[in-house]
């Protein structure tokens, strides 16, 4: 039987193409694809130009990452909600527990999410085993969010 590692709901990955280290990402076996926030996306003759992350974010650099022709597709991807958009998906290097995988992400815009990488279960599959009471959640702002919502709803 082929050894699996066990990595918990949430995860801190190294981004080693982009020199970083320590991104908290959201490990969801509902989802299948891998999606990472990206900004200022623009197409041209010379391929893709990305900026990872957004000015809010502490992974933020503003530098512009360039994919050339061919390197890049696009797909369409369904949210849990039924809503559909087509995506840019784009070949990185991530390091998560300690295990460098050639992965693809959608490129998307997380900036209200939590968490600014999604690891989904293509990348998980015959690698790892998800067990929820571990890993590295961001608790104090899984606690903001949920605080806001109930407020929103009235709930507090």
């Amino acid at each position: 039987m082929k050894d699996f590692q066990i990595i918990g709901r949430a995860e801190r990955v190294n981004l080693p193409e982009l020199g970083l280290k320590g991104v908290p990402a959201k490990v969801d076996t509902g989802a299948d694809a891998s999606s990472i926030w990206a900004t200022g996306l623009e197409v041209s003759d010379n391929g893709l130009e990305v900026v990872f992350f957004g000015p809010d974010s502490p992974y933020y650099s503003g530098e512009k990452v360039q994919f050339p022709p061919g390197t890049y597709t696009f797909t369409r991807v369904a949210s849990s909600f039924g809503q559909r958009e087509v995506r840019y998906k784009v070949k990185l290097r991530v390091k998560v527990a300690g295990r460098v995988i050639y992965a693809t992400f959608t490129l998307a815009n997380r900036s209200s999410k939590t968490y600014p990488i999604l690891i989904g279960r293509k990348l998980l599959h015959g690698k790892f085993i998800v067990d929820v009471s571990k890993g590295n959640p961001l608790i104090g702002e899984e606690r903001k969010k949920r605080a806001i919502m109930k407020k929103e709803l009235g709930l507090s």
